[in-house]
């Protein structure tokens, strides 16, 4: 079509109105509820363009009008508007080493599903894997369909090195995947209409959940870091999700830091993980035979017990959980010299043992520290095995709040 024909000019107008609406909704996301006023005084639109599209907002679920908001003013109170979303839901899914977390958010940040299935990710046929969980994504959808709720996005979030263009996983050294078109297969697998699927990294999702926590306290500079078999960072500089030019950036479980060259899963010697992952923590703090090493049990209960044995005082648990921290303590010497976060947030077992690790960790990384501009300070994430997920339902979600159209009027 020409420029300057009527199309465009209509075209145009409903881009600018969809863009506008986005930005009420992300601004409602970021500072709740708010007067129709308010919204405009805030936010730089006339009240009239304000008014028109609180109503479209409505129109579609995405808004409510409640409360009524006295700001002191000569006049009548506002009503206030918030983000309701209650209709509509972005779903995460993470596939880790042995276990997959599902979950699913409403555009407000509820959480209405969540589950962690033991799952032999690394050592189950490919096919099986998909299979299993994509039955399990299906549940959800219908699920949340039968509530009443429609899925605006899938994250799938595996511990690997993504291609964001083709969408499939690149390599995934503790699973030992490579070359897998993960948007495909489960696109294939899922009823239709199949909601639109994305991948992203597992850390870097984590990071995304924990920054809305953080922001809140006004940090916008954090490190996530990973607690599983293999050690991934998420880093959030100011306030942004960096992925590298290749989306390669946090593969930190990659550096050369352990004290021998015993093989990492990736193929070179010496990585970090070999003696900060999950595997390292077992073998030291559990003998062979013991069901802590057992693949097959639950995630979850082998971190119970093994909290158990610590809090007991069952000194080879203590030892190996001294030894983590102070390998631990190394790299993340690194990670603040380099990247000057100004919070680290250890996530997956780490936390699980933050009583036990943290101390250690923190008087190492001061002991090194070059001056007070560069202290961060160290925090276990409070999101558990779902931090990856949850990232990724609010991921998911992050189309609506570009483009509140998607999500049609009636919703």
């Amino acid at each position: 079509m020409a420029a300057g024909t009527p199309g465009v000019g209509r075209v145009a107008q409903a881009e600018m109105r969809s863009a506008n609406m986005g930005l009420l909704l992300r601004h409602l996301r970021a500072h709740g509820g708010r007067s129709r006023a308010r919204l405009a005084q805030e936010t730089g639109l006339s009240k009239a363009t304000t008014s028109s599209l609180v109503t479209d907002l409505a129109q579609r679920g995405l808004v409510r009008e409640g409360a009524l908001e006295r700001g002191g003013a000569v006049g009548r109170p506002g009503t206030t508007v918030a983000l309701d979303g209650s209709g509509v839901a972005g779903i995460g899914i993470e596939l880790a080493v042995d276990y997959a977390s599902f979950t699913a958010v409403t555009l407000a940040g509820t959480v209405v599903r969540e589950q962690v299935s033991p799952l032999d990710v690394a050592h189950l046929p490919l096919a099986e894997v998909l299979d299993r969980t994509a039955t399990q994504l299906q549940r959800m959808i219908h699920s949340l369909a039968e509530s009443g709720t429609r899925v605006a996005g899938i994250t799938v979030s595996p511990p690997g090195i993504i291609d964001y263009a083709s969408g499939s996983l690149r390599f995934a050294p503790n699973l030992g995947w490579r070359d897998v078109a993960l948007v495909r297969e489960y696109a294939t697998r899922l009823s239709e209409p199949t909601p639109p699927i994305r991948l992203e990294n597992d850390a870097k999702l984590a990071a995304l959940a924990e920054s809305v926590r953080f922001a809140r306290e006004g940090v916008s500079d954090l490190v996530y870091l990973t607690g599983d078999v293999g050690v991934g960072a998420g880093i959030i500089a100011d306030g942004a999700l960096m992925r590298g030019w290749a989306g390669f950036s946090g593969e930190v479980g990659h550096l050369h830091l352990a004290p021998d060259d015993r093989p990492c899963n990736c193929g070179r010697t010496g990585c970090w993980e070999t003696v900060v992952g999950l595997n390292a923590l077992l073998e030291s703090a559990a003998p062979a035979g013991d069901s802590l090493r057992d693949p097959g049990r639950p995630i979850e209960d082998r971190l119970y017990e093994l909290r158990r044995r610590a809090d007991a005082g069952d000194a080879p648990t203590l030892a190996a959980l001294t030894a983590i921290a102070e390998h631990l303590a190394e790299g993340l010497a690194v990670l603040v010299d380099v990247l000057n976060p100004k919070a680290i947030v250890l996530g997956g077992y780490f936390a699980w043992f933050g009583a036990f690790i943290i101390p250690v960790a923190e008087t190492r990384l001061q002991a090194r520290a070059l001056d007070a501009g560069n202290h961060a300070r160290v925090v276990a994430s409070e999101l558990g095995l779902m931090a990856a997920a949850r990232g990724g339902a609010f991921l998911a979600l992050e189309d609506v709040f570009a483009d509140p159209t998607l999500v049609p009027a009636g919703a």
